[in-house]
């Protein structure tokens, strides 16, 4: 398997300080550098608020202009998830005798939205108790699991009354201070802390007219007007308030907390301008550059775009072509890039609703009849590898199980001390021992598609296609519009499908259309989806499961059941915080699982280019999850002179590919 290593471009320069960009007027204003246009080959779908309506990747790039303070953050140094200090001033936790976990968590005095609001504890409490309101599933949400919150199945399972429907597990204590407690069944929990994860969210702007209290017992939704008997929080309210195409808070969030706030969204373009009462992300920076646009751009005019200076960043750069041509553009002058591993993948989905594909011979056939590698190199060329398992190249697992990161043990102090050294040798022998050799790279191989689906019953018909109990597979599948990988599909798929009797129509869909039938907010008429997605950092594959009826499991968007796939992502959800380990032995198990019943045909990740305009300074994405987080602190302007970077031994245009 191809290792690809991404390495600066090593004649770039080297920044070591900071000139000094902004003026101030006469009035004492501060004065930015104006204007950025950045461009992304996704186009945003306009929810702006949570990822409870989808989570296009471009979407959570606006998400991080525009909401900020969350709780929690994600320390990549360390690899772990800690509390914010920038709005989090001080914490003290609790276990009672049932071995319930509570936080109380007291938040920093100087936390404001966007038109001047404070934002205090009973905000947080709002942001739980909406985020988990069964009426968001009336207006088309998926609302938050949040079963590791005691009184969550109380709550959700009350309707809206005149009684107070009550969160027991959060409590407002103060104006300044709440308190979470996490239920006992759902400790221990390898990402604990990513429990709490909560941004603030405006109750005035998106339940006018309610309020949060609390008695004493948890809290709750109320009207603010007592004298109203009936119910204010509904699914007609949010339908106005969330929903309104023109000024619904999930499309056009009005009052935000994040550094940016939202000028205009047409549904293509976005305009941002800095939030004048945003105090600075986790690193203490602020927003330099005064106004950003956000636009889609398309892959075959894109760099042309950048280097006339339409586009002055380029975010997510992925096919092959265009990374090449971006990189032909560094021997002119003007432009830079960085390059980072993608925290996802692409993949076919099943819809194992459909009797065609529900049969696990006919997913491992489809998996047989495709060449992936092939499909891979066409679309991302050097800049991918073939992926075989519900995992991404730049995730911390993958990199730790694959050699390319040091594992988080530390050695002795004490190298004469020989028990301490021994210890450290066999734990570190553990983790070397991890592997993923164990997926089936499923190569292409027509016979053995042909016996599987023989073995399961299938045969051919009068037409040439398998028929099992008058079910043909005459299949379908959807792929995003605009996408140009369905002609490598053509050759390294549907042609090898042709052969072992299974019929395969593409076609192609707006990505608006796709995600309604992927999210199952529409009826599905497909029997397979060709998508991406990038990971959240709490990797917990156990929310991505429904429980039946009858306490059975299956993966909510493709239909899957298996019991034995959620048991693994249950383990490695399960494994204590710290032990690495055991989370990592859980998380091969679970691909092992995954990439044998296949709820999905994994195809590639790879590695994200970013090109800019060199006048782009600071821009850090490679140490950022998204652009929205690594704009902030970056700024427009020339750089210090400084003598550029010796270049690395062994390296061509920046790019290392090792075999």
């Amino acid at each position: 398997m191809k290792k690809i290593c991404a390495l600066m471009l090593a004649a770039m320069l080297v920044i070591s300080c900071l000139p000094v960009v902004a003026e101030a007027t006469e009035t004492g204003e501060t004065v930015f550098p104006d204007h950025l246009v950045v461009g992304n080959p996704t186009p945003m779908r306009g929810e702006f608020f949570t990822e409870l309506w989808g989570n296009a990747t471009s979407d959570i790039d606006v998400r991080d202009l525009l909401h900020a303070y969350n709780l929690i953050y994600w320390d990549g140094e360390n690899g772990m998830f800690t509390f914010d200090p920038t709005v989090v001033s001080a914490v003290e936790t609790m276990v009672d005798e049932a071995g319930n976990k509570t936080y109380s968590i007291t938040l920093m005095n100087d936390l404001y939205y966007s038109n001047g609001a404070r934002i205090t504890a009973w905000d947080y409490a709002f942001s739980y108790l909406f985020t988990i309101a069964p009426e968001l599933a009336e207006i088309g949400a998926t609302p938050l699991r949040r079963e590791q919150f005691l009184g969550y199945e109380e709550y959700i399972s009350r309707p809206m009354s005149v009684e107070p429907r009550v969160l027991s597990g959060v409590k407002v204590l103060s104006d300044l201070t709440f308190s979470v407690t996490l239920r006992h069944e759902f400790l221990p929990f390898f990402y604990e802390l990513g429990l709490l994860l909560c941004n603030p969210y405006p109750i005035s702007v998106i339940a006018p007219g309610v309020t949060v209290r609390d008695d004493g017992n948890g809290v709750y939704l109320a009207n603010e007007d007592p004298s109203v008997l009936e119910p204010l929080f509904t699914a007609d309210l949010l339908e106005e308030t969330v929903m309104d195409n023109d000024d619904g808070y999930l499309s056009h969030p009005s009052v935000v907390s994040g550094p940016y706030t939202l000028l205009s969204w047409d549904g293509v373009t976005a305009e941002f301008e800095t939030n004048p009462f945003f105090k600075g992300n986790t690193r203490g920076l602020m927003p330099r550059i005064r106004h950003l646009t956000y636009t889609l751009a398309e892959n075959d005019t894109m760099i042309e775009k950048l280097e006339a200076g339409e586009f002055g960043l380029l975010n997510k750069v992925m096919r092959a072509d265009r990374i090449t041509a971006g990189i032909g553009l560094m021997n002119e002058g003007g432009i830079s890039f960085s390059n980072y591993p993608r925290v996802g993948l692409s993949y076919i989905s099943f819809c194992c609703e459909k009797e065609t594909v529900e049969s696990l011979a006919v997913r491992q056939a489809i998996a047989y009849c495709m060449d992936r590698d092939q499909v891979t190199a066409d679309y991302t060329g050097a800049f991918g590898q073939r992926v075989d398992g519900w995992y991404g190249v730049g995730q911390w697992m993958y990199g730790v199980v694959m050699g390319n990161t040091t594992p988080p043990i530390a050695a002795p102090e004490n190298e004469n001390d020989a028990a301490a050294m021994r210890a450290y040798e066999v734990e570190l022998a553990s983790f070397e021992n991890l592997s993923l050799d164990g997926l089936n790279p499923y190569g292409v191989n027509i016979d053995r598609a042909n016996a599987l689906l023989n073995g399961d019953g299938w045969v051919l018909n009068d037409d040439g296609l398998r028929e099992k109990d008058g079910v043909v597979l005459d299949l379908k599948m959807i792929y995003p519009e605009g996408n140009n990988i369905p002609a490598s599909m053509q050759t390294n798929l549907v042609d090898n499908l042709a052969q072992v009797g299974i019929r395969l129509t593409m076609e192609a869909e707006p990505m608006q259309e796709l995600l309604t039938e992927w999210y199952k907010q529409d009826d599905r008429d497909v029997d397979m989806i060709y998508l991406a997605t990038n990971f959240y950092l709490v990797f917990d594959p156990s929310v991505h499961f429904l429980t039946n009826e009858d306490g059975t499991h299956d993966w909510s968007y493709t239909n899957l059941h298996d019991e034995q796939l959620y048991s693994e992502a249950e383990a490695m959800r399960m494994t204590e915080p710290g032990d690495v380990l055991t989370y990592l032995q859980h998380w091969i198990s679970f691909q092992e699982r995954f990439n044998e019943i296949l709820p999905m045909l994994p195809v590639y990740s790879n590695i994200y280019f970013d090109f800019y305009t060199d006048t782009l300074q600071d821009y850090y994405i490679a140490e950022n999850i998204t652009w929205g987080q690594a704009i902030v602190g970056a700024w427009l302007g020339e750089a210090p002179e400084e003598e550029a970077a010796p270049a690395e031994a062994g390296t061509e245009g920046g790019i290392e590919i090792i075999e």
